[in-house]
């Protein structure tokens, strides 16, 4: 397997938070993502290729080949010390295998590391069936009690149970890298895009990192995703109804 990270520069940051927003359930993590890297404008300093990607490009209407990738940004603080650095972790997958995504992770965890990260909060939507809360609860499990109680204090409450994807293993993974994380995963019926699980995800970001994004250009974000997943040739659907199998493997 091959995982690379190739940074185009390194960035000088004070104890940055990675934030995770690759594609999962609801695609809650890859809109909240974009949504911040929209509002802070965040430039991109790393892109990330792994063969354990998708195996095939997508194309434009111009005949361009777009390919499966994963990037990393970053935004200097405005408003220290109660506003944190930030890197942020978007893309177009996960990988698809159980050892690609170790690698994935751990690369990511490393270079966090080399950039004095030693927090990160992972995003995610949690698939439930039949009637979801008005607003849709968030919920959480920590790399340790301290953490777990940062995000108790933002409403999320404990999950028991598997967490599959990234959203899981990178939180699991941070002890080995002397990293504090939780996961923040907000229940969705599993239609894609769902903005109002994203919207309860970065409600609860914009509050524990002290942040003032503007929600009401969620919907740019959100638009945005619908048309990279119609260029996939993806449906709004639930994923428990579609009638073939998507080669995508999008946990959470």
């Amino acid at each position: 397997m091959v995982c690379t990270i190739n940074l185009t520069q390194k960035p000088k940051l004070n104890n940055p938070i990675l934030i995770e927003g690759l594609p999962g359930i609801g695609f809650v993590a890859n809109i909240a993502a974009l949504h911040l890297i929209n509002e802070l404008k965040t430039p991109m300093f790393a892109e990330i290729h792994s063969s354990s990607f998708q195996d095939y490009a997508v194309t434009t209407d111009n005949g361009k080949a777009n390919y499966p990738t994963n990037q990393l940004y970053y935004h200097k603080a405005t408003n220290p010390p109660e506003e944190r650095d930030l890197i942020i972790l978007y893309g177009n997958t996960q990988a698809l295998t159980t050892q690609g995504q170790y690698e994935l992770c751990n690369k990511i965890l490393n270079t966090a590391q080399t950039l004095d990260c030693h927090y990160t909060i992972t995003l995610g939507g949690l698939r439930r069936n039949g009637k979801i809360n008005e607003p849709p609860k968030l919920y959480t499990a920590a790399s340790d009690p301290q953490t777990l109680q940062d995000a108790h204090n933002i409403g999320a409450e404990t999950i028991e149970g598997q967490i599959f994807g990234i959203a899981g293993l990178l939180i699991g993974l941070c002890r080995l890298w002397n990293i504090h994380g939780f996961c923040l995963l907000a229940e969705t019926a599993g239609f894609y895009p769902d903005a109002a699980a994203a919207r309860e995800v970065l409600t609860a970001l914009n509050k524990i990192l002290h942040l003032q994004t503007d929600m009401n250009r969620l919907e740019k974000a959100a638009e945005t995703t619908r048309q990279i997943l119609k260029s996939f040739g993806l449906t709004s659907q639930p994923t428990e109804t579609k009638e073939k199998p998507q080669p995508y493997n999008w946990s959470i």
